[in-house]
């Protein structure tokens, strides 16, 4: 079993093996269960997010309006061909974006690690799944190794945005969408790693401020832009450029910043943009001005 990035990539090149497979083998040793119960069950999570990408796509609203067709506005906005970004990394955006709509709308989504989070993933893994003709399985086997990072944070640090901050729902999800796209592309073990610590790098001290205590303003931008970040440090991977921090020295570091941050930071919807006038507004709109709304 592995219990960091480090011993993740030593199994991985001693044994000759991708880090999916060591994952997939990890949960057959910890479930008892077979290959065939879990990769199936990974492939449920898979329709789950393929099932709410479309939905978003084709427009949903969260009941308190506060979010709601902006990836349909992202999608036209490709269709007319005049963006300024790359069209993979623009479709990754509006599908990252689209699932966190569902989730707003009350819609199923899978959390990967989080409901907060749960756009970057799977808007990754379809916006590259054309460009690196991926079958089924290597989708699922993507989700499998997606799973093995976050393993690591979860049991290392923190994917909760009341106790580490918004760098340990986004970041976390976007360095492990990064990961993953590396080794889709047919990148090392070794290489998904430095995307990793790329990736979360760029996202530490990201605060978690949701408005009215509801997650959506920020958190359904904020996977847009955790997307960009995973494809974005995936590709710096591939070309060679390294993290002179460890993976799992950078994972230490965002555990830290996350117990150093002020409460009001994480998630309670007092500090940040939430505390903002506007902020406020939109809260007591919802919630009235002496009702108190429900954190999430």
């Amino acid at each position: 079993m592995f219990k960091s990035v480090a011993e993740l990539v030593e199994i991985c090149e001693t044994e000759n093996k991708k880090i999916f497979e060591v994952m997939i083998e990890q949960e057959m040793t910890v479930s008892k269960r077979s290959y065939e119960e879990i990769f199936s069950g990974m492939e449920r999570n898979l329709e789950v997010m393929e099932q709410a990408v479309e939905r978003g796509l084709n427009g949903v609203q969260s009941p308190t309006g506060l979010t709601g067709m902006d990836a349909v506005k992202m999608r036209e906005y490709i269709n007319k061909g005049n963006m300024l970004s790359g069209e993979l990394l623009l479709d990754a955006v509006a599908k990252a974006v689209a699932t966190n709509e569902v989730n707003a709308a009350m819609g199923l989504i899978c959390a990967t690690p989080t409901a907060g989070s749960a756009g970057v993933v799977p808007g990754t893994l379809f916006a590259v799944k054309n460009k690196l003709n991926a079958s089924r399985e290597d989708m699922v086997n993507f989700l499998f190794t997606t799973g093995a990072f976050g393993f690591v944070v979860a049991n290392n640090a923190s994917i909760s945005g009341a106790a580490g901050g918004c760098q340990a729902e986004v970041g976390s999800a976007a360095a492990m969408a990064a990961a993953a796209i590396v080794e889709m592309a047919g990148g090392s073990p070794k290489q998904s790693a430095h995307a990793f610590a790329i990736c979360m790098k760029n996202m530490l001290g990201l605060v978690c401020d949701p408005v009215a205590g509801l997650v959506e303003v920020p958190c359904v931008k904020r996977n847009a832009a955790g997307a960009s970040n995973a494809i974005v440090s995936a590709d710096m991977a591939l070309a060679g450029i390294e993290s002179r921090i460890p993976t799992d020295e950078v994972i230490e570091a965002m555990y830290k910043i996350g117990q150093t941050m002020p409460s009001a930071l994480r998630e309670t919807g007092r500090g940040g943009l939430a505390g903002t006038k506007t902020g406020q507004e939109m809260k007591e709109r919802i919630f009235g001005s002496n009702a108190q709304p429900t954190f999430n």
